[in-house]
């Protein structure tokens, strides 16, 4: 959706229209939810016209395009509303405006997941009735005006994932029952008036990935949040914490420290945050080396250090990452030579260095006797700031000068010559190839809310009985694979899948994609963060990835996708092979519908959606109870791969090239979706277009004859268990499927409203006396 903002009463007018027409024409939500929505819009606005709105597609579903003025989004799934989105110009809304009422009003929509109210003016404490809405896994309240502290209500939103409080007048202190919400993942509460120190509770937070709370008047030692083994984005900007650098994992992306009281030393261990991407100390008092491994770090884009007091001499042969693109290191104490590599050769590069003394370059710089000076005052008083240092006579900073340059200059040397060891043995302990753990883009933490599909129902994790998606460590894999032996290996339609066994005992699949295109980890991440979002209960759905590099230059060599094991029985298997004991008809028709749920998910549940899927029945499977999930999927990874190996991507032979594959691909896999229904009625395998056709043209002759005649048509297997009609819509809605044309076959909804439809009859069936309704014996024919 668009984030474009309308003018405050054309907003509301708008959001009243909507609701109003969306209200008036759908058919699918429940009267109390419809009642809800009539009760937000009141309290909302009032406008005394809407008749221009009076024809308005179906409220659910509703999304406008980013070129769109509009800024409502309103998501529903199975007759119930998910998701709503509104976004104002900030105005504050009348005095008499209840936030009590307006949140009370919400509770009636007990499905309600995803909450994005931004901009919309809102004011006063945030409601205690919020720890109602139980359902809920994001709350973005962005741009209001709400204050006082954080209701502890919110404590009790269980299946919260996502909390954005940015910009508003919050105070208090960050809350300590915060470790109380066990799937956050994202806390965010940036620009508010929030004081204190930071409790220690936040390093229980085992799920975070992104922890905003810049700008504020937070102040003291950042807890230790080492950890926290997926937190990828740490920024506390523009607070006064200090004086001592953050313990963390050496996981992250982004570290932003910009803007404290930090007057500590930067740890050694700065060197080997390999995914980092961002780094920003700047303006605070750090003293000590620079540490150039910073600049050849294999993440590194950006990188200011600038306003400290780092001392240190630069040599023409230190290396920097090809991919940064900003440095800045002006205005600290650094000497020597500045590196080709940051001479602004590159015009993507942005390169400040000024205020230091370097005898090299073209920015302004101090004389040398400045530097080497204010290194030894730094050396002597570490901790005390400027304004409080003692000022020297003449002769004691004469006498200081005299007997302190050659000791500068050997500690200076003796510094660098350690760094360089340290930085020495590293590498060689390196091993032959190094894993890069994840490296989600980073991005606004806002944005990923605003869109209002990225986050589905079926992201619940509890419902799941999933774990978090996570990154594994290639360690991790070869434990439990025993290092990729073969007889780990399992059969997979792309790359190698071997079973694997963690250490709680969780059995998993864990394919492995050969990458020949040297691309590094950042290239691949919009697949990744794509794969991450696949979970689904009908869905072989995904729990994490990891990277494999080559030695030399970080570059990608292997992806490793790890995934939930499901036990190899097909629905084939079940229907048409040689099992003892085949699918009855009730359960034929559930699986079905897991298999169109499924489907309907990739194509709408996630963004961007999954077409032309080239789904079989052998990816098909189900577990020990019966659950079908889908194992296999349209990933454009696995294109890529395949590309990138020199393997064409080949398509369905019962479907036709690629090329026509991507064309409709919502009704490429509805067609897929009539070909496991052919199968599931005539209980034999279809593996030809042939195989289709001649099935086909029976059912076409079935569906004009009685149930007697389809004796010949339909799996004996299943001749005393299915009613005439439930047969009949299964055959119907199965020919439409297949119809040649694409434009002529029904959307995926329009499947699973018939199969459940059939299986409601055939529930009904079963529950009736027989005698007026029971299908003939086929069986014995």
């Amino acid at each position: 959706m668009g984030t474009q903002i309308l003018p405050s009463s054309h907003l509301l007018c708008l959001v009243m229209a909507i609701f109003l027409s969306g209200i008036h024409h759908s058919c699918q939500l429940e009267p109390s939810q419809s009642q809800a929505l009539v009760k937000i819009r009141q309290l909302l606005y009032q406008p005394s016209v809407v008749s221009i709105w009076d024809s308005r597609p179906d409220i659910c579903n509703l999304d406008q395009p980013e070129s769109s003025s509009h800024s409502l989004a309103l998501v529903c799934y199975e007759d119930s509303i998910t998701q709503l989105h509104i976004i104002g110009n900030n105005e504050p809304l009348p005095q008499n405006f209840s936030a009590d009422s307006f949140f009370t009003a919400l509770t009636s929509l007990p499905n309600l997941k995803v909450l994005s109210l931004v901009s919309l003016g809102m004011w006063g404490p945030l409601p205690t009735v919020t720890g109602n809405l139980s359902s809920l896994e994001i709350l973005n309240l962005t741009s209001n005006y709400f204050n006082a502290t954080i209701p502890v209500q919110v404590s009790s939103l269980k299946n919260l994932q996502t909390l954005v409080l940015d910009g508003n007048m919050f105070t208090g202190t960050v809350p300590d029952w915060l470790s109380s919400l066990p799937l956050l993942a994202v806390l965010s509460l940036k620009n508010n008036s929030f004081h204190g120190t930071l409790p220690d509770s936040l390093s229980s937070l085992r799920n975070i990935r992104i922890l905003d709370l810049s700008m504020n008047h937070l102040s003291g030692q950042v807890p230790d949040l080492r950890n926290l083994t997926n937190l990828q984005v740490l920024d506390i900007q523009d607070n006064r914490f200090g004086p001592q650098f953050p313990s963390l994992h050496t996981k992250l992306v982004a570290l932003v420290l910009r803007n404290n009281l930090f007057h500590s030393g930067i740890p050694v261990e700065l060197s080997y945050y390999y995914q980092l991407q961002r780094l920003d100390i700047s303006f605070n008092g750090f003293v000590g080396p620079f540490l150039p491994s910073l600049l050849s770090l294999p993440s590194i884009t950006y990188l200011d250090v600038s306003e400290n007091r780092f001392t240190g001499m630069l040599f023409p042969n230190m290396s920097c990452n090809p991919q940064l693109a900003l440095v800045n290191l002006s205005s600290n104490l650094l000497t020597g030579d500045l590196p080709p590599c940051l001479q602004s050769a590159l015009k993507s590069r942005v390169v400040v260095y000024e205020g230091n003394c370097l005898s090299s370059g073209d920015q302004v710089q101090h004389p040398y006797s400045f530097c080497r000076i204010e290194a030894m005052a730094v050396k002597i008083l570490p901790h005390i700031h400027e304004e409080q240092r003692r000022p020297f006579s003449k002769a004691v900073l004469a006498s200081t000068i005299v007997g302190g340059i050659v000791g500068a200059v050997a500690l200076v040397g003796l510094v660098f010559l350690v760094i360089r060891r340290l930085h020495a043995q590293n590498t060689a302990k390196t091993p032959p190839t190094r894993l890069l753990s994840e490296q989600f883009s980073i991005v606004d933490a806002a944005k990923l809310i605003f869109d209002a599909r990225n986050i589905s129902q079926t992201m619940k994790l509890g419902a799941l009985g999933l774990p978090a998606y996570r990154t594994f460590f290639l360690e991790e894999l070869k434990e439990a694979t025993n290092n990729f032996d073969e007889s780990s290996l399992i059969e997979g339609s792309h790359g190698q899948i071997y079973k694997g066994k963690l250490t709680d005992g969780t059995i998993v699949a864990i394919r492995s994609l050969q990458m020949r295109r040297r691309q590094r980890s950042q290239s691949y991440m919009h697949h990744i963060e794509l794969i991450s979002k696949l979970r689904h209960c009908h869905l072989v759905s995904a729990l994490g990835h990891c990277f494999e590099c080559f030695p030399d230059d970080s570059c990608i060599s292997r992806i490793f996708l790890i995934s939930e094991s499901i036990p190899n029985v097909t629905l084939r298997g079940c229907i048409s092979g040689n099992r003892r004991q085949r699918l009855n008809w009730t359960q034929r028709i559930a699986a079905a519908i897991g298999v169109v749920k499924g489907i309907q998910f990739l194509h709408t549940g996630i963004v961007p959606g999954l077409f032309s899927n080239n789904l079989k029945i052998t990816d098909v499977l189900l577990d020990h109870n019966l659950h079908v999930k889908i194992s296999s999927y349209n990933l454009p990874l696995l294109a890529e791969s395949r590309e990138q190996v020199g393997v064409g991507v080949s398509s369905s032979g019962l479907k036709g090239n690629a090329q026509a594959r991507g064309k409709d691909g919502d009704k490429n896999d509805v067609y897929d979706l009539g070909v496991i229904l052919l199968e599931i009625i005539v209980g034999r395998p279809i593996t030809s277009k042939n195989d289709i056709v001649v099935a086909r043209d029976l059912l076409i002759v079935g569906m004009k004859a009685d149930d007697i005649a389809r004796k010949s048509i339909i799996d004996p297997a299943v001749g005393k268990e299915w009613s005439g009609e439930s047969m009949k819509t299964l055959m119907e809605i199965c020919i439409r499927c297949l119809h040649n044309e694409p434009s002529e076959r029904p959307s995926v909804e329009d499947v699973l409203w018939n199969l459940q439809f059939a299986a409601q009859v055939q529930d009904s069936w079963r529950r009736e006396p027989q005698s007026n309704l029971q299908s003939p014996d086929l069986s014995s024919q």
